[in-house]
């Protein structure tokens, strides 16, 4: 049995998100399908994290066990023309045994892309507001976040995960042409984490909350003082990263592939 990753990008419109549910259409889903297709076998893949449902990926990376020799060109082929429109494989690698997708990822990393300029091209991919932002006071907050470990006022409630702790490691909201965009990056995030902040950050920019305010917020370790999570279509995962000493594959060229979509992108 040999393990690989598979590196995949998705528009989550259509979804209820990544992880497989009952009677639900989920990304996880139909790439489980399309794979067992192809290898007339059962297939399971673990995906490095969840997204919520309309949650867009550019970057989500899964493992999955394979006894099959793979013709990886000729699988991910494959695989592209049974999934749907709105799935794209980019790279299959094989890694070394034991090498798992969520546990042994270093950090992530998601973009949120805010426009003040109605846009029917960014339809679905960034949230439009009518009015301004104080993207300073909303920057300066930002900062705060790097003082604390425990996001409890950011999580989704009645979740089961065992602690509510995470590192956050770079956020900052940066102006790229017409859009903001919000990035943020850790070695874990809590389920609707990234959407609990940006609707508490915009609270901020809006003048509802100051930097001071926001810092109590985290401190309260209470959901309900926070502000509501912001629209899940202005939402991507851009990146997971892992030792370079787990991988097999060419690393190199995995890393300057995607990021030559990012700055395709920009």
């Amino acid at each position: 049995m040999k393990r690989y990753f598979i590196y995949l990008a998705y528009n989550g419109q259509r979804y209820c998100g990544w992880q497989i549910q009952n009677n639900a259409y989920t990304v996880q889903g139909e790439l489980e399908r399309a794979m067992s297709t192809v290898l007339r076998l059962p297939m399971t893949v673990v995906g490095a994290g969840r997204t919520d449902s309309g949650v867009h990926a550019r970057q989500m990376v899964a493992h999955f066990d394979c006894d099959p020799e793979l013709d990886l060109p000729d699988f991910i082929g494959k695989l592209n023309r049974l999934l749907p429109k709105d799935i794209a494989i980019y790279d299959i690698v094989p890694v070394a045994d034991g090498t798992h997708a969520r546990f042994y990822a270093v950090s992530r990393t998601y973009q949120y892309f805010i426009t003040h300029k109605k846009d029917p091209f960014r339809h679905g991919e960034a949230y439009y507001l009518p009015y301004p932002l104080d993207y300073d006071r909303m920057n300066e907050a930002a900062q705060i976040l790097f003082d604390y470990i425990d996001f409890t006022s950011f999580s989704k409630l009645h979740t089961e995960v065992k602690t509510n702790n995470c590192r956050i490691m770079h956020a900052r909201w940066e102006q790229e042409d017409d859009v903001w965009v919000f990035t943020i990056q850790a070695n874990r995030f809590l389920r609707s984490m990234v959407r609990a902040i940006v609707g508490t950050l915009i609270d901020v920019g809006r003048g509802k909350m100051t930097p001071d305010e926001f810092r109590t917020v985290i401190e309260g370790k209470d959901r309900s003082a926070a502000g509501t999570s912001a629209p899940a279509h202005g939402l991507f995962l851009m990146a997971v990263e892992y030792p370079e000493d787990n991988k097999i594959g060419d690393l190199q060229k995995i890393k300057t592939f995607f990021q030559n979509i990012l700055q395709i992108k920009k």
